[in-house]
């Protein structure tokens, strides 16, 4: 008799944003890609979250290192060719920031639905981004789009759930962060394959993840048991065998408006926030 086949286990992927290494170490000195890449693989992510270019694309398949996409879409004529670029460029799943603030739901919808028949012609999985500036600006648009996808379509609308920017909307506080967040589309969240993993709180949409010397920051630590933990718990019981999380560590870099000036190394911090993310992820899938 043939041996079973051990049943697929669920698997969390964690990768660098690009975006956290631009101009570092500093505008004058930055590092080539493959230093960039070199450095994430060896501080234990799996891939590097960036746009369609053909130089990173390269390096990361050297470093035998996953592409996860970004891009903005605003019309329906965009959809197929951006989504091409990341099909020749390697990748799988691609971020989409859909549309923009002030674009009515209604118009964003048949983007939404060729941004996903695109997807699914070319063997893709992006996914609509929770975002301000975008069509997903609050979490009332984010659900009206989400709703009126559904109703017309017959189907879910897949979604890249960022939550640092409804946490700052609704201005939420630690004690509640998973119970206020878990109002917004559960049921999409725990169906999702990618997920951007920023530290909040009610008020800033990124906070340092260290002290500068080594320790945690206070804040760092309410977002992990507040936020994280919970939310990874309830993706781990509602996962189907073999299900996959994509999340990217997604810390702003000096300049973006993310990080403050007063921040640590924003690059050393999204390596321990890395290896945060990966611990609590082991405890809960023992």
């Amino acid at each position: 008799m043939a041996a079973k086949k051990k049943p697929a286990q669920t698997q969390l992927h964690l990768v660098a944003a690009a975006w956290t290494l631009t101009n570092y170490p500093s505008a004058e000195k930055q590092w080539s890609w493959e230093k960039k890449v070199k450095a994430a693989k060896e501080a234990g992510f799996v891939g590097m979250s960036a746009g369609a270019d053909p130089a990173l694309a390269q390096v990361l398949r050297q470093h035998q290192m996953a592409l996860v996409g970004g891009v903005d879409v605003g019309e329906v004529g965009e959809a197929e060719p951006k989504l091409r670029a990341f099909k020749e460029a390697g990748a799988v799943h691609i971020n989409i920031q859909l549309c923009d603030h002030d674009t009515p739901v209604a118009k964003a919808v048949p983007v939404a639905r060729k941004v996903m028949q695109a997807g699914k012609a070319l063997g893709l999985k992006p996914a609509i981004e929770w975002h301000r500036d975008t069509v997903t600006e609050t979490p009332e648009k984010a659900m009206a789009l989400a709703a009126q996808y559904e109703k017309r379509y017959r189907e879910p609308l897949r979604m890249n759930f960022d939550h640092s920017h409804p946490a700052i909307i609704k201005q939420l506080r630690p004690a509640n962060y998973w119970e206020r967040i878990a109002e917004y589309r559960l049921d999409l969240l725990l169906k999702s394959e990618m997920i951007h993993f920023r530290t909040f709180t009610g008020s800033h949409c990124q906070t340092p993840i260290t002290r500068g010397r080594g320790k945690l920051d206070r804040d760092f630590v309410l977002w992990r048991d507040n936020f994280l933990q919970p939310m990874l718990a309830a993706w781990l019981k509602a996962a189907k065998k073999g299900q996959e999380l994509w999340a990217v560590v997604e810390l702003g870099p000096q300049g973006s408006g993310y990080a403050l000036e007063c921040f640590p190394d924003v690059w050393q911090d999204a390596i321990v926030a890395r290896a945060e993310i990966e611990q609590v992820w082991r405890g809960l899938a023992k």
